[in-house]
């Protein structure tokens, strides 16, 4: 957290404990004032040490039961303005804001161990090893039915005046682009330098801008990529761009493949071509699709799944355009060109997602959700196909659990992000809000997911420290979610956190105090009893103590004490 917020957080923090520490004062005051303290300790010392009896009483006999009821009513109202900053602060950070200080300013102030010196290598080794671990886990992935930032994001503002994109999820699209249609040749060609710079502009217009000012010099393939992006109003109009960055990416396509192998400068500007030939023909194919030309679509994305085994280029990978095939099939509900297609990709060897987990236990439910019955299977149990559909969802939810209740339509969905997080709450919208329809479409898949989904949680470990199918779920996906998806969207945390150890704790002092405060403001008399009961019993250890004390040192030493 920046410096700035954490500084807001602490002042209040702050402030709220200082009032309590003026409450303390005020009371030692008034208990000074009480027992006429210093005069008492001069005129009899040997009777009057440091909480003897007598003196005890004398104080609480002149207390009233206007000073519990408003003893206890400022400790309920401090513990309970306390208690709402931390419940605020949990929702919006996930963790406990006492807890969080205590660990990153107290622990070291009390000794706590550096991990960064060189006495612990190993320690430091470890913790590196878990942090690159986790970064992994957490890694980013482009969206590969992102929708159209012109035609259909910024529309939904125009429409809603909400923002449907994070600055965060912009930026790495930005980064995308400069990746996959920039190489260090662009010099070369003026309406490529044009563009390298429109890439990482942060304006919008001004990127459009210059898009056109490197269509005055050329016919530039990314330039008429930017426009049917960001300028297009209409997936018609973003078509017929995307078809005349076909034309012209075709062209130098063509020209960088009789070069590529003059030298690393041609090999690399000859895979920048390729990326941007392949975004363009995936990117129309999305365009048909968007269209009702699904068959269309569907042959596009096969010519594209086959060039891209042929090339051996790392960034097409990360297209995965086998998952647009897979919804386009869906879509035609050609359930066994769906199943050829997932033989090939739900491997153990290539990265798992949402769509082919989810898609794999729709097949196998559709097989029997339209005769499924919990009653009957309560009463005869389950079918060898059934259990293979309920052991296909549980497999699927163990490996993103946030997607049912998107299916179920227990949680609204929002338009999907440009880039999703493997097992988080993004992933889960970008495939609830192309697939749903499909879930619908197969008669009863709906309600069998809605008997069996719950079940895998049961057999996964808790805590989470082992996975049952796949490795543990990660622990940064909701951080990485909250930069994913906007701010009024509500992310899907799991596994649930459990409340932390201060909210309980000051919840139970606010919630005490307040029935104090109330039993002494309806009892006063009987509520005085019990509080002079209790500070007897509080007070005996230390008056015993005291008395030990006085009978060893001669009361001369506690005269002069006085006096000092």
């Amino acid at each position: 957290m920046p410096e700035q917020p954490e500084f807001c957080m602490v002042w209040p923090w702050t402030f709220f404990w200082t009032i309590w520490y003026f409450v303390m004062l005020f009371m030692i005051y008034v208990y000074r004032l009480s027992l006429n303290y210093r005069d008492h300790l001069i005129t009899a010392p040997s009777s009057a040490m440091f909480g003897t009896e007598s003196s005890l009483s004398m104080f609480l006999n002149t207390l009233t039961p206007k000073f519990y009821v408003a003893l206890t009513g400022t400790s309920s109202l401090i513990s309970g303005l306390i208690l709402i900053f931390e419940w605020w602060y949990f929702r919006k950070y996930g963790t406990s804001f006492i807890e969080q200080v205590s660990v990153s300013h107290l622990r070291p102030l009390l000794g706590g161990v550096d991990t960064s010196t060189p006495n612990n290598s190993n320690t430091s080794n470890g913790d590196a090893d878990s942090n690159r671990q986790s970064v992994s886990e957490c890694k980013v992935w482009r969206n590969p039915l992102n929708l159209f930032r012109g035609a259909e994001y910024n529309r939904y503002t125009w429409v809603t005046g909400r923002e449907p994109l994070t600055y965060y999820d912009m930026n790495l699209s930005a980064q995308d682009h400069q990746t996959f249609f920039t190489c260090d040749s662009d010099h070369l060609r003026p309406a490529d330098a044009i563009m390298q710079k429109a890439w990482r502009e942060r304006n919008p217009q001004a990127r459009i801008s210059a898009a056109h000012e490197a269509l005055e010099l050329e016919d530039c393939a990314t330039a008429y990529i930017l426009l049917a992006e960001e300028e297009a109003t209409t997936i018609v109009d973003a078509e017929k761009l995307f078809k005349q960055a076909l034309k012209a990416g075709e062209g130098c396509y063509r020209r960088s493949q009789q070069l590529q192998h003059h030298g690393s400068q041609y090999e690399a500007q000859h895979r920048r071509d390729t990326n941007v030939l392949v975004y363009i023909k995936r990117r129309l194919s999305m365009c048909s699709r968007k269209l009702g030309r699904t068959r269309e679509a569907v042959k596009m994305m096969r010519d594209l799944c086959v060039f891209q085994l042929m090339k051996e280029f790392p960034l097409l990978s990360m297209f995965n355009i086998h998952e647009n095939l897979l919804e386009s099939l869906l879509e035609l509900q050609n359930y066994a060109d769906v199943q050829a297609v997932l033989a090939k990709y739900d491997d153990i060897s290539l990265p798992k997602s949402a769509t082919i987990c989810y898609t794999a236990a729709l097949l196998k439910a559709r097989a029997v959700s339209d005769k499924f019955s919990p009653e009957a299977a309560s009463r005869r149990g389950l079918s060898t196909a059934e259990m293979n559909a309920v052991e296909a969802i549980h497999r699927a939810v163990e490996f993103n659990p946030h997607v049912p209740k998107y299916l179920l339509e227990m949680k609204s969905l929002i338009l999907p992000p440009e880039h999703i997080l493997k097992r988080g709450d993004s992933e889960a919208i970008a495939y609830a809000f192309f697939h749903l329809q499909h879930w619908k479409r197969v008669e009863g898949a709906l309600n069998l997911l809605h008997c069996t989904w719950e079940g895998t949680f049961r057999m996964i470990p808790y805590p989470l420290e082992k996975g049952h199918l796949f490795y543990p779920y990660p622990i940064c996906t909701e951080t990485a979610d909250r930069e994913l998806l906007p701010m009024f969207h509500e992310v899907s945390v799991y596994p649930k956190k459990e409340l932390p150890f201060f909210i309980l704790f000051t919840a139970g002092l606010c919630s005490f105090t307040a029935m104090l405060a109330l039993l002494t403001h309806q009892f006063p008399e009987l509520m005085g009893v019990f509080a002079k009961a209790f500070l007897s019993t509080l007070f005996a250890p230390l008056n015993f103590i005291m008395e030990k004390v006085e009978s060893i040192l001669p009361s001369s030493l506690w005269h002069q004490l006085t006096r000092i």
